[in-house]
């Protein structure tokens, strides 16, 4: 062979290997690989992932049955009515009661792309006030999400939000969870939820 050849087929080796290195963590027609917590409502329509406030109007969740630790995830959101949601990493829900770190999805103003720890520290970091204006209302944004051993890093819209550095963070363990904040009148749709393990 060739010494370009070899070039040319390791180059599209290596590509092949980083798009098999990718996983789809939602097959746009059920919930499998997904497990739901509270009495929220999680479904399909046309292909999406919805999340809607149910009667009860509290927390929900809707976590990975498997568990990542080093992963860069990406996944598009449109919120509807309130919009009030999240994505959480290295997760442990019981009941509706969930250990880990929120990447916040809220209506322009509130953070999203900030980082919160619920039932613990509250508020880790939040975007700087001028990158509110990046979040699209009522349209398709896309969000990636880098967690590597200590670090995390959000993007929403191809823009960094946050980057924090921080040990206990570094040490959790758990799911990759959608969250639907409590209060009701919420619902927002997701699609293209992938995932790639570092």
């Amino acid at each position: 062979m060739k010494k370009s050849s070899l070039i040319l087929f390791l180059f599209c080796l290596s590509i092949s290997a980083g798009l098999s290195a990718q996983k789809s963590l939602f097959n746009g027609k059920d919930l499998s690989g997904w497990k739901a917590y509270g009495t929220e409502k999680w479904y399909v329509e046309d292909g999406l992932l919805v999340c809607e406030s149910g009667p009860d109007e509290q927390y929900g969740y809707l976590a990975t049955e498997k568990h990542y630790k080093n992963f860069e995830l990406n996944l598009e959101f449109k919120q509807e009515a309130d919009g009030n949601s999240g994505v959480f990493i290295r997760s442990t829900i019981e009941g509706t009661k969930v250990s880990g770190w929120q990447v916040e999805v809220a209506p322009k103003g509130k953070h999203t792309g900030g980082v919160y720890e619920s039932y613990g520290r509250g508020w880790l970091i939040k975007p700087e006030p001028e990158k509110e204006k990046v979040l699209k209302e009522g349209e398709w944004n896309q969000m990636k999400i880098v967690v590597n051993g200590d670090i995390l890093t959000s993007y929403l819209n191809g823009v960094e939000m946050i980057k924090i550095s921080d040990a206990k963070i570094g040490a959790g363990e758990g799911s990759v969870a959608l969250q639907i904040h409590d209060g009701g009148g919420i619902k927002v749709k997701w699609r293209n939820i992938v995932i790639k393990e570092l």
